[in-house]
């Protein structure tokens, strides 16, 4: 039977296909910056705060069906041409994730689990931007199923463009032995 932590488990009966598993093995807070370089002379400053929003993610495997994933936030909030603060967090995640597909897999990691990850990072940069004196930081919802579909959308056009290009050169080559034309 799974244990407590176990997101999603089968309990397969005979003749049935088995599910898979995924299951939370610990939640930490690998890295955190907050930084206000134009303290205290910012807070003098009024007008609408910028806020920039970079997010990325790296996966990599633990032991054997599990996994660590780390998703990284980093905010720069400008007033004007000033930098108010940048917060930089790295939350992590170890999971254990078996008896799924290879591309199962990847999707999980790629989607599932930062989106799992996204609100504890969410919380602590909200406290870090209050404690650093300005207003708290309530960040919007992250849809990672779209960020990840858009990565492999990506992925699959850059994909495309080195075939093609290795195709182009290819072809004069090709040509070159020819004196006909199509």
């Amino acid at each position: 039977m799974a244990d407590d932590n176990n997101v999603a488990a089968a309990n397969p009966t005979e003749g049935q296909p088995t599910q898979g598993e995924i299951g939370i093995q610990k939640l930490f807070l690998q890295d955190v910056s907050f930084e206000a370089p134009g303290a205290p002379e910012i807070f003098r400053e009024s007008g609408q705060t910028d806020i920039n929003l970079n997010l990325s993610q790296k996966v990599k495997e633990f032991e054997t069906d599990i996994y660590e994933v780390v998703l990284s936030l980093t905010i720069t909030a400008k007033l004007g041409e000033k930098t108010a603060y940048i917060v930089e967090v790295q939350q992590g995640g170890l999971f254990g994730v078996r008896g799924f597909e290879k591309q199962q897999i990847h999707a999980i990691l790629g989607s599932y689990c930062p989106q799992l990850l996204y609100p504890y990072a969410r919380s602590v940069i909200s406290d870090l931007v209050a404690h650093g004196g300005f207003p708290p930081l309530i960040l919007q919802h992250v849809d990672f199923n779209q960020v990840y579909l858009s990565h492999l959308k990506q992925q699959q056009e850059a994909q495309a463009k080195e075939a093609a290009e290795a195709g182009s050169d290819a072809a004069p080559v090709e040509a070159a032995g020819s004196a006909t034309s199509h």
